[in-house]
């Protein structure tokens, strides 16, 4: 076992220049205005979807789900399958709208369905503080597993990180974005890969004893996991599986990292690949980051006087240190630090462009394009400096499982947003009161479950807030204006998205 050595750190360190130099290589070409918030039109669909891979997995999956299946099961692998629910709700219902109305950002879609700049503002809002609490999170996690493990200070590798995530964000827009996304999600995938076929070859019986270990073992599932429980609120396969699908759906339709690369083409079939194309990534990785989580088990049971921490979370990253050749190491932990800044850019950019074109130009609709991206960067410094805070804060506490933690916090910031969206989509005569008497009511009820009725998972407080935003949303909307009708193009029954060049 030699740990982290100077090799490591040199490679480390010219991984780090190079993801940097690639964004400022990226942002070489002034953009000002939509160009700077929706790209150039020069950026092939494939590169886009790499990027939504990248910002919805990066070091979350990295860490996270592989000390999840060492330290318990497979159990949260179905939340990733949600994508087989996610996907097709997307393509059919959401895409073709966002086509059709040609939206700047996610809450765009809520001033054109309801014409409320309000409802707007207050999307835009919740965004933000979710996204500014997911940012630090994809830097606390990384550099809290890399300060372990090399002795570096922990506020030193955040500041860090922070730092090479706001320069090309600043400079360059989304286009720089996209593209370093693209050459961290290729690490990301071929490393992750790549050390499964090590650590296979490392263990006694090879794949053969992963596999009978994932099947005979109750790795799978443990005793007490069951696939459906009568409680319908209570975890299960069944509960992770339509929840899991239903997180993501939010994150796809309602969160604007993600729309954000849904503006950068109005062609539906460029859209659908972008999508598709995403779930067979996401799949693919989430099975690859389970069998790696399921072979530490395996290698650490075979060798349990090399394990050296009792964190599942930094289980992976421990194998990366003292188990792999001198130099490999340094690119896998580089892969985990520079895969997180795709997500920390991701979000950066896209905080600033909710800011400027859902609060500022609405607030001033007069606003000139070079003002706009100027504002831009400015926020993109202040959020890029606010996460970084944040995540110093983070790092000086203790959360078991940062996958699980994360996922609770989507279904508390996103949950009640997404149902804005839904009732809009599903419904020809829900009026701007209606969408807000639903925000309301879901938010008090997802925030009542998580603090006062801990036994119902939080894997359904997304499938709760669709329900309630439904319910409580016609109602009010049927007893303030039953005559309203929603504009053309804004629901399911009456958008449809221009023919495909």
């Amino acid at each position: 076992m030699q740990g982290f050595t100077w090799i490591d750190t040199a490679v480390l360190v010219i991984y780090l220049l190079g993801v940097l130099f690639a964004g400022l290589w990226f942002s070489n070409k002034e953009h000002q205005g939509k160009e700077f918030f929706k790209g150039d039109g020069t950026i092939p669909w494939w590169v886009t979807c790499v990027s939504i891979f990248a910002t919805l997995l990066s070091p979350i999956s990295f860490l996270s789900l592989p000390g999840n299946s060492y330290g318990g099961s497979w159990i949260l692998w179905w939340a990733q399958i949600g994508m087989l629910i996610a996907i097709p709700l997307t393509i059919k219902y959401f895409l073709p709208i966002y086509s059709t109305l040609q939206i700047d950002t996610a809450y765009h879609y809520l001033e054109k369905r309801f014409g409320s700049k309000g409802l707007r503002i207050l999307g835009a809002l919740m965004f933000i503080v979710f996204q500014t609490g997911r940012m630090s999170i994809i830097m606390y996690l990384p550099c809290i597993a890399l300060a372990e493990l090399t002795g570096i200070n922990v506020n030193i590798l955040i500041i860090v990180m922070g730092i090479i995530a706001i320069i090309y964000s600043y400079s360059g827009g989304l286009k720089a974005v996209l593209w370093t996304d693209f050459i961290q999600g290729v690490v990301l995938i071929v490393g992750i890969a790549l050390t499964l076929v090590v650590m296979i070859a490392s263990i006694n019986g090879g794949f053969g004893t992963v596999m009978d270990t994932l099947t005979t073992g109750h790795k799978f599932l443990l005793e007490n996991e069951v696939w459906f429980s009568s409680d319908i609120l209570s975890t299960s396969v069944f509960v992770i599986l339509v929840g899991g699908g239903l997180t993501t759906f939010s994150s796809y339709v309602s969160s604007q990292d993600i729309v954000q690369r849904f503006t950068t083409t109005t062609d539906i079939k460029q859209l659908n690949k972008m999508t598709l194309g995403n779930g067979v990534l996401s799949i693919f990785a989430a099975t690859v980051f389970y069998l790696v989580g399921t072979s530490l088990y395996v290698f650490y049971t075979q060798n349990p006087d090399l394990l050296m921490t009792t964190r599942q979370d930094l289980v992976f990253a421990t194998y990366i240190t003292y188990e792999l050749p001198a130099g490999i190491t340094g690119i896998l932990l580089a892969a985990i630090f520079a895969a997180s800044q795709s997500t920390l850019s991701t979000g950066i950019n896209s905080v600033a462009t909710s800011w400027v074109l859902d609060i500022q130009s609405v607030i001033n609709p007069e606003m000139s394009s070079e003002r706009q991206t100027k504002i831009a960067q400015y926020i993109s410094l202040g959020i890029g400096i606010l996460a970084i805070i944040v995540a110093i804060f983070l790092a000086s506490g203790d959360i078991k499982s940062a996958y699980e933690w994360f996922n609770s916090f989507i279904g508390l910031a996103l949950g009640a947003l997404v149902g804005m969206f839904v009732l809009g989509a599903f419904s020809k005569h829900a009026n701007a009161k209606g969408a807000v008497a639903a925000f309301i009511v879901s938010s008090i009820i997802v925030i009542y479950l998580k603090y006062f009725v801990p036994s119902v998972s939080y894997w359904t407080y997304t499938i709760i807030t669709i329900i309630s935003s439904l319910v409580v949303g016609n109602i009010v909307s049927y007893l303030t204006d039953k005559s309203f009708v929603a504009p053309k193009g804004t629901t399911v029954y009456t958008s449809k998205a221009p023919s495909s060049k």
